[in-house]
């Protein structure tokens, strides 16, 4: 099987994304594992430990063959190695997962104020969706975090299908709590955390594009790379779930 990874927007809905590929239970998961390197030196897989961008990608490369690998990463930070892998990238099964970039300003800021422009990531993952066409590699899916929170069933059928895995909506909702995977950076997953399904929070922010002149000049910079994005976002139809084959699934796992 191929490794399936998600690239996301940060604030963009993508620890819930993860969350529901969690529910699954037949994926190995890696939560923001460059980033792990990036910011703590390490990273785990089931036990084993990486040290450096290299040796993760030479594993995931090789070593994942008999497996299905889910991974989700965020782009507020550069993911050099990630891009100068050609194989890694045309052997993996991407998704590109988007949000408005004057949210992600408000969100972002709140919780890092010393956000640089880059933090909102829409033009890192543009770069990405390149670098993959480059390689000749499967297009990345791209989706819409709006239509996550308002049709999550259509958008997650329409994500396994793109990238050629079952669809089980029995995933779609999952007991709160925390998962392991994501307590080093738990500040960011709170609402994650709290959540038992894809739920829509409405937030107050001090700090917005309205009127903050840094906010809005870093969320227009951006503005142009999301709206190229968002022309090529998943059709997400109405859907209703194939109750039996879903149940049938559920009694193999």
């Amino acid at each position: 099987m191929p490794v399936f990874a998600l690239w996301s927007a940060p604030r963009a809905r993508s620890t819930a994304f993860f969350r529901s590929m969690a529910e699954r239970g037949d994926m190995t998961l890696l939560h923001e594992p460059f980033s792990n390197l990036r910011d703590s030196g390490e990273t785990d897989v089931d036990g084993q430990v990486f040290r450096s961008p290299a040796s993760l990608l030479a594993w995931l490369r090789e070593e994942t063959r008999n497996v299905n690998v889910f991974l989700k990463d965020t782009a507020d930070h550069p993911f050099d190695e990630v891009l100068a892998d050609r194989r890694f990238l045309a052997g993996t099964r991407h998704a590109l997962l988007i949000r408005r970039p004057e949210e992600i300003a408000a969100s972002y800021y709140a919780l890092f104020p010393p956000m640089t422009i880059n933090a909102i990531g829409m033009e890192r993952l543009c770069g990405l969706q390149a670098a993959v066409r480059d390689t000749g590699g499967t297009p990345p899916a791209v989706i819409d975090s709006d239509d996550l929170l308002a049709r999550p069933a259509a958008t997650m059928a329409a994500y396994c299908a793109a990238v050629g895995l079952p669809f089980y909506p029995r995933a779609l909702t999952w007991d709160q709590g925390e998962l392991p995977e994501w307590r080093r950076s738990a500040r960011w997953h709170t609402d994650a955390s709290a959540s038992s399904g894809f739920e829509q929070r409405e937030r107050t922010y001090q700090h917005t594009v309205e009127n903050s002149g840094k906010l809005a000049r870093y969320a227009a910079h951006h503005r142009p790379f999301y709206d190229k994005l968002y022309a090529q976002r998943l059709n997400v139809t109405p859907w209703e779930p194939p109750a039996a084959a879903d149940h049938q699934q559920t009694d193999k796992l």
